[in-house]
């Protein structure tokens, strides 16, 4: 599931609702679209309340559809909800629910009952400020899920291994040293046969050989003079007390590590198995720099339904890769927008970093705005995203895969200095558009 960008003609809706949901009991508020009395209450958080909720209004309401507002973009009550036709579901941002609730209780009193009819007003007043929910295909809606979830893993994995690197120095630091990365199979099978350095230095060499041998392990660090590194080692605490934490600690983080990989792996294969059937991953596939991770990733975000954006300049925007300005007087700032889906922004960063290396025109435009200063390497990039986005929508828009020469030749044709500049003959010349710099066009010499 995902929000429209844009907004649709509004159809004739019958009534306005509003769930201010709960982990127990959902409150709620109902009024008539021609307008009356607001009515009110609860029901409890199980499908078959939820369905007896639904059918009372469908009963009572049976003119046209119902647009509901709550606090949720996904997860139970979402999902509960949208399997019926007859209800528009408007997520409202958390942030401007809680905005809205300070406007008019500015001492911070708070009740459910309370909540959900902010949460109407908010629908009725500024409906034009939401956006409603709609079901895109299957395919895209299960990639949109997997890769969002194997990213979840991912940083998952970091923390974790975060924890370890932490762990291990406090009383087996010789790991890191001999062996470098802690997240490793060898380390993990290492760490269960031989917890500690005292019993790794129990070991008879031949039987370390054959360890390192049946790990392909070739570490002539480690491996020379028959394991004499390992036998001289000092431990670094000789506290028992630490030592069976930190062990404890260690053999926790390395068997969720393991699982976490299990898994990351598993999603990984199922994404591949998904976007390999996809129809729009030919397109995405075409990019410079897009790989197994990162094409699943651009599907989803883009979706499947070629009228969900507008433009651009839409997806922009709502991903946080157009700056936002801010003006008071006489001063005027421009900055990164914050308020924004994290992940949708962070896959076209990555994508646009992704694509330095592969590209002529976009390492050169990332080299412009790197201006030698490595501070700035985020900025440059996502100034490269926010004109990548436009070469991106254009061709999932047209169905079409990307070629750079296409796409060279027509900044030729409107005399860009962008093919000039890849051929060593002509400055570039820049001009600001929306907080970043983009390539002017220049006068034509007939």
């Amino acid at each position: 599931m995902s929000t429209l960008p844009i907004s649709p003609a509004e159809p004739a809706w019958a009534a306005f609702a509003a769930i201010d949901w709960g982990s127990q009991n959902h409150a709620w508020s109902v009024v008539p679209a021609g307008g009356g009395p607001v009515q009110s209450g609860k029901f409890e958080n199980t499908p078959e309340a939820v369905e007896l909720w639904v059918a009372v209004l469908r009963r009572q309401f049976p003119g046209g559809p119902i647009a509901v507002a709550l606090e949720q973009k996904r997860g139970a009550v979402i999902y509960m909800l949208s399997k019926y036709d007859h209800l528009v579901l408007y997520p409202v941002p958390p942030a401007m629910s809680a905005s809205y609730r300070h406007a008019f209780a500015p001492s911070g009193a708070k009740n459910d009952a309370g909540d959900a009819a902010l949460l109407l007003d908010l629908l009725r007043q500024h409906r034009d400020r939401l956006r409603p929910i709609w079901q895109d295909t299957p395919d895209t809606r299960l990639l949109r899920f997997l890769v969002e979830q194997r990213r979840k893993l991912v940083q998952q994995k970091v923390r974790v291994v975060q924890q370890l690197t932490d762990t291990v120095p406090q009383y087996f630091p010789q790991l890191r040293t001999w062996f470098g990365a802690l997240d490793t199979p060898l380390v993990a099978a290492l760490v269960s046969r031989w917890p500690t350095l005292r019993d790794l230095q129990r070991a008879h060499p031949g039987t370390l050989s054959r360890f390192f041998t049946q790990h392909h392990c070739r570490n002539e660090r480690v491996m020379a003079d028959g394991f004499q590194l390992i036998y001289d080692a000092i431990s670094a605490t000789n506290d028992e007390v630490v030592v069976e934490a930190c062990t404890r600690n260690t053999t926790a983080f390395i068997s969720l590590l393991k699982v976490l990989g299990e898994q990351i792996t598993a999603l990984e294969k199922r994404i591949a198995e998904v976007t390999a059937e996809h129809p729009d991953a030919p397109i995405f596939a075409s990019f410079p720099g897009a790989g197994a991770a990162t094409v699943p990733r651009l599907i989803a975000a883009f979706g499947t339904d070629r009228n969900a954006w507008q433009s651009a300049a839409d997806l922009k925007r709502l991903s946080g890769i157009a700056p936002v300005s801010i003006s008071s007087g006489k001063s005027t700032y421009v900055g990164i927008r914050r308020a924004c889906p994290k992940f949708l922004r962070q896959t076209f960063h990555e994508f646009a970093g992704q694509s330095i290396p592969f590209s002529e025109w976009a390492k050169l435009y990332y080299q412009h705005h790197l201006r030698e200063d490595k501070a700035r390497h985020h900025l440059a990039v996502r100034a490269l995203a926010f004109q990548w986005i436009r070469i991106l929508y254009r061709c999932w828009k047209d169905r079409q895969p990307y070629d750079e020469r296409i796409y060279l030749e027509a900044q030729r044709r409107r005399n860009s200095p962008l093919s000039g500049k890849l051929a060593g003959s002509t400055p570039l010349a820049w001009v600001s558009e929306a907080g970043f710099q983009k390539l002017a066009k220049q006068p034509s010499s007939t």
